[in-house]
């Protein structure tokens, strides 16, 4: 039977979430259920399935999964479920709804907002900072693994390799103080008392239907201009973003150990634009000069820690091509990685 296009696609959705015999071994160390709260997110199915399947393949069948979203979109649910993770709906910014979640020792916070901010600033200050704190007060004494941006770092020369983990953050406008926000409060929480965390600091997560390279490689094809003011990013594939998440479960401190988690080589745009048009037998179009700065996260700590990814930038680049090229489903939710003031 022939292969078709859709089977293709469909085997590299598996890559996202098909999990290593290391993450089997290392979760099957860690005992308790796993909470992902804002699982309804870009991540969290991905991840919940990754999870899921790796308990399963570890002989641990009983221990839950469980999904917490408001679930807004239709269908999620379904989505859920299908991949054996149990969900519940909550808005975690209800009180009542966030002490009525069950106890568990593994906790994943995946809620954030990022666009929007510059028109309703408060708002992504309640979410990003306000919200973590009363989760973590809430879950005081489990694992937490919350995620926070590369954005928490100031704008360093591309020839720097990017911030480490040692760079004092300075952040570029109110979406990225606002994680810093999240940061500072979660530290105060594990400080106080003694609460395991692990702050992940992301960028740039690329799955097929989003992330930078979905976003040139949808230009290129489409015939848009690609801004290059913005020169350099760096990127890893989502499936490793997820091993990494449930693999940084076991390096949980107090107070909360921070971790850089995206890939290894700083990336032109210019040369993406440029392999995007080589796939797609387009021709890109450049607009902008390269600027002598750009958000970098230096990946060293990570990639000592976990290994170097298992999909390579150029495998990435092929697969995101070919989805694009297919009409592949897209979230439709650009990354604005070219946003230099802040301003989302």
């Amino acid at each position: 039977m022939a292969v078709t296009v859709a089977d293709e696609l469909a085997a590299l959705e598996q890559r996202l979430w098909t999990p290593s015999d290391q993450l089997v071994t290392e979760l099957a160390e860690l005992p308790g259920d796993l909470l992902l709260l804002g699982a309804g997110g870009k991540l969290g199915l991905s991840l919940a399935r990754m999870a899921r399947a790796a308990l399963d393949a570890g002989g641990e069948p009983d221990r839950r999964v469980i999904a917490v979203s408001r679930f807004s979109e239709p269908g999620r649910h379904a989505e859920f479920a299908h991949a054996g993770v149990q969900t519940l709906s909550a808005d975690l910014s209800d009180p009542a709804a966030l002490h009525a979640l069950p106890d568990a020792a593994n906790v994943i916070y995946l809620v954030g907002r990022k666009f929007g901010t510059h028109a309703d600033p408060w708002t992504t200050w309640a979410v990003n900072t306000y919200l973590p704190a009363l989760v973590a007060w809430r879950y005081a004494g489990s694992r937490i693994v919350a995620f926070s941006t590369g954005n928490v770092y100031p704008l360093t020369p591309v020839v720097s390799g990017g911030a480490d983990e040692h760079t004092p953050p300075n952040p570029v406008g109110e979406y990225a103080q606002s994680c810093l926000g999240r940061e500072r409060l979660l530290q105060h929480v594990s400080i106080s008392t003694g609460t395991p965390m692990a702050i992940l600091r992301l960028n740039y997560a690329i799955d097929l239907r989003y992330g930078v390279l979905h976003d040139i490689a949808g230009a290129v094809y489409a015939g848009d201009p690609v801004d290059v003011t913005m020169g350099s990013v760096n990127v890893l594939w989502q499936g490793d973003v997820n091993a990494f998440t449930l693999r940084s479960l076991r390096h949980c401190a107090s107070p909360p150990d921070i971790l850089n988690v995206t890939g290894p080589e700083t990336v032109s745009v210019r040369w993406l634009a440029q392999e995007c048009g080589r796939r797609l037998d387009r021709e890109p179009k450049i607009t902008g000069t390269e600027a002598p700065t750009a958000l970098l996260s230096n990946a060293a700590r990570c990639m000592a820690r976990f290994g170097y990814p298992t999909v390579s930038l150029a495998e990435m680049l092929d697969w995101t091509c070919r989805w694009v090229a297919a009409g592949a489903p897209s979230h439709r939710k650009p990354t604005g990685f070219q946003q230099r003031a802040g301003t989302f």
